[in-house]
């Protein structure tokens, strides 16, 4: 994701339904925000990370549903907001459309790209706060950490990829970062 926004200028949501097909971008507050190809580390996170969601999500028959990039989430339910979080995670099943998700995912997970950082940890903390999100994850694989931020509670936790992080939308539920391989 490009770090500065591609135009000043003000974009709706149908600019970016607008772009050429395989161009992804987000849009926030109004400024459209492109998105750079990931990694291939990246992708392993993310895959790792989602499977353990969702093999938890169906080993208690849960009702909440986790969705992986890319995924629509209209975050403030108006035309100025639109984000692929790279895993969303929704407990709400009415917030969930055809074209994605309208509002707040309940738990947001960013991976963090070289292009994507004051995107992951200034701007998008910043929406995903204010939008209602109840836990957002920041996964930094370059400084081996993890910021977890609950909202819920205004806490703010770290960790390293040495560590099980509980999820603070469920009583029971931790997430072995020690098991990932990134190479």
């Amino acid at each position: 994701m490009d770090a500065l926004a591609r135009k000043s200028e003000y974009h709706t949501i149908e600019d970016i339904y607008a772009l050429p097909d395989g161009q992804r971008a987000e849009l926030i507050d109004g400024l459209i925000y492109d998105m750079a190809p990931p990694s291939t580390k990246h992708q392993r996170l993310l895959n790792y990370i989602n499977t353990e969601i969702n093999l938890y999500i169906r080993k208690k028959s849960g009702e909440c549903e986790v969705f992986p990039s890319p995924f629509a989430v209209f975050l403030n339910k108006d035309h100025a907001n639109y984000v692929e979080p790279d895993i969303s995670v929704i407990c709400d099943k009415d917030k969930i459309t055809d074209k994605g998700c309208k509002g707040a995912p309940d738990w947001v997970i960013e991976i963090v790209s070289p292009s994507s950082k004051r995107m992951d940890y200034y701007i998008k903390l910043f929406q995903y706060r204010t939008a209602g999100v109840l836990e957002y994850w920041i996964v930094d694989y370059e400084k081996d950490r993890i910021t977890v931020y609950n909202f819920e509670n205004d806490e703010v936790e770290e960790y390293t990829f040495s560590d099980t992080i509980p999820v603070g939308i469920y009583d029971d539920f931790e997430i072995d970062f020690s098991e990932i391989r990134l190479e």
